[in-house]
C-alpha cells in the first residue's frame, strides 16, 4: 500500500501538474501585465502600514484574514518541508521554489480576488467563500465544486493536521525525548480549545502568533547566516548550479537529479505558500473588505513572506552549515543546521515549529469545516471538528515519509480544480484589477 501511495505521488507531481501550476502563474502574470511585481511594494505596505478602520462585511479584519492564510501556509512545510525537499532534491530545489513563488504571486492574487467577489453571506451573518463558490457561482461547475470540497476536507485532515502534529512530535522527541503520543495529545487539547471559538477566535490567535513566530524564526536564521556570512555567496552559486545540473552525492547525501530538484522545489513551494492550492481563498473570503483586489494584494505579500523570506532562511541555513552531508531529513535536518552554530538555536526553532504548526492546524481546520459546510451545511461542523482533533493524535505517531506522501497527493487533487477556476475566470480578474487601480489613480489625481 505504501508503495502505491509513493507511486501515485510521483505520478501526480510529474510533468502535467508542474506545468499546470507554473503555467497558471505565468499566464496570470502575463495577463495582468506583471501586476504582482509592479505592486509588490504596495502589497507589503498594506500589510505593514497603518491599518484603517473598516466597516465592510466580513468575519475578521483583512489583516487577520491574511494572518490566517499565512498561518495555514507558514507551517512545518516552511521548516521540515523545505528541509525534506533539499534532502531529496538537493539545494537546487530552492531555486525552483523561488520560481514557483514568483509566478505563484499572480495565482494567489487571482484566487483571493475571486474569493471575495464570489463569496456569499450565510443565514447566521458569517461569510463563506473559496474555490467551491468560485467554481459553482463563477463557472457553474457544481460537480467540480463538490469534488474540491470533498478533497479539501480530507486534505485538511492530512496536510493541515496529521503532517503538523507529526513534524512537531518528531522534532520534540529528537530534542528532549518527549514521547510523540504525548505531544499529539497536548496539541489536540490546546487546538481544540481555540477551534471551538470559530474563525474569529482563530483570526485573533493568528494575528498575534504569526507575526511573533515569523520574526523569531527570521532572527534565529539571520544569526546563523551572520556567523557563516563568508559562505552565503558560495551557497547561492551552488543553489543555482544544482537547479540545472542536479547535485552529486556527498557524505550522507544520496545525490539528486535536476528533475528531482524541480519536482521537490515546486511541490514543497506550493506546500509552503499554498498559491494555487485553493486554501488561501477560503481565508480571504472571510475578510472585512468591499474590494476584491485589495485582498488580492494582501495575498501577494503572503506568498512573498512565506516563501521568499521564511523558506529561504531555512534553505540558506542548511546550505551554509554543511549538514546536508549527514544524511538527515525533515525537522531533524533543520535542527542540526541551526544547532551547528549555537546550541540554543534548536530550541528556538522547535518553539517556532510548534507555533507554526499550531497556527496551521487552526487555519486548516477552518478550511475543512467551510468545505463540509458547503457540502452538508452547518450540521456537519461539530462532527468534523471532533475527527480533526483526533487526527492530531494519530498523526503524531504515524510514519513521517508516508504522511508527507499522502499530503502531496491531497494537495495535487485540491490544486487541479482551483487552477481550472483561476484560468476560466482570468478575464474577471483582469477587469476587477484594472478597475481598482484606475480608481486609485483617480483618487490620487483629485486629492
Amino acid at each position: 500500500m505504501s508503495g502505491i501511495i509513493f507511486q501515485l505521488r510521483d505520478l501526480l507531481w510529474g510533468g502535467p501538474l508542474l506545468i499546470l501550476l507554473l503555467g497558471t502563474g505565468l499566464y496570470q502574470t502575463y495577463r495582468l501585465k506583471g501586476i504582482t511585481f509592479r505592486y509588490l511594494p504596495l502589497a507589503l505596505k498594506l500589510v505593514f502600514g497603518k491599518k484603517k478602520p473598516i466597516n465592510a462585511k466580513g468575519d475578521i479584519s483583512s489583516f487577520q484574514s491574511l494572518m490566517t492564510a499565512l498561518a495555514g501556509a507558514i507551517g512545518t512545510g516552511s521548516i521540515s518541508g523545505i528541509a525534506t525537499a533539499i534532502a531529496i532534491g538537493g539545494l537546487g530545489s530552492l531555486f525552483w521554489m523561488w520560481v514557483a513563488a514568483l509566478l505563484g504571486m499572480a495565482t494567489a492574487f487571482s484566487e483571493a480576488l475571486l474569493a471575495v467577489k464570489y463569496r456569499i453571506e450565510m443565514p447566521n451573518g458569517s461569510m463563506a467563500g473559496g474555490p467551491m463558490y468560485i467554481l459553482s457561482k463563477g463557472l457553474s461547475y457544481k460537480k467540480w465544486a463538490i469534488f474540491f470540497s470533498v478533497v479539501a476536507a480530507v486534505t485538511a485532515l492530512g496536510t493541515g493536521c496529521a503532517v503538523q502534529s507529526n513534524s512537531v512530535a518528531h522534532a520534540i522527541e529528537s530534542l528532549i525525548a518527549v514521547p510523540r503520543l504525548m505531544t499529539g495529545i497536548l496539541m489536540a487539547i490546546t487546538a481544540g480549545l481555540v477551534i471551538l471559538g470559530g474563525v474569529k477566535s482563530i483570526g485573533k490567535v493568528a494575528g498575534v502568533l504569526v507575526p511573533f513566530m515569523a520574526g523569531l524564526y527570521l532572527l534565529a536564521g539571520l544569526c546563523v547566516l551572520g556567523f557563516h556570512f563568508d559562505k552565503i555567496w558560495m551557497a547561492l552559486e551552488l543553489i543555482i548550479q544544482s537547479a540545472f545540473t542536479g547535485q552529486a552525492a556527498m557524505g550522507g547525501f544520496a545525490g539528486a537529479t535536476m528533475l528531482m530538484a524541480i519536482e521537490r522545489g515546486i511541490s514543497k513551494g506550493l506546500f509552503s505558500n499554498e498559491a494555487g492550492l485553493g486554501s488561501l481563498p477560503i481565508a480571504a473570503a472571510s475578510a472585512q473588505t468591499d474590494e476584491p483586489t485589495y485582498q488580492g494584494l494582501l495575498a501577494i505579500s503572503g506568498v512573498f513572506i512565506s516563501t521568499m523570506l521564511i523558506c529561504t532562511i531555512t534553505g540558506l541555513v542548511i546550505a551554509v552549515t554543511g549538514v546536508l552531508n549527514e544524511g538527515l531529513t525533515g525537522s531533524a535536518l533543520a535542527l542540526a543546521a541551526f544547532g551547528s552554530t549555537w546550541n540554543v538555536l534548536p530550541y528556538i526553532v522547535v518553539v517556532g515549529l510548534i507555533l507554526f504548526a499550531f497556527t496551521t492546524v487552526l487555519a486548516w481546520e477552518y478550511y475543512g469545516e467551510k468545505c463540509v459546510e458547503f457540502l452538508i451545511g452547518t450540521k456537519g461542523i461539530i462532527g468534523y471538528r471532533c475527527v480533526y482533533i483526533a487526527m492530531l493524535v494519530l498523526g503524531a505517531i504515524a510514519d513521517l515519509d508516508l504522511i508527507w506522501a499522502i499530503a502531496d497527493i491531497a494537495n495535487a487533487f485540491m490544486a487541479i480544480p482551483n487552477l481550472i477556476a483561476i484560468i476560466g475566470l482570468s478575464s474577471v480578474v483582469k477587469i476587477e484589477a484594472e478597475g481598482y487601480f484606475a480608481k486609485i489613480k483617480l483618487q490620487k489625481i483629485y486629492q
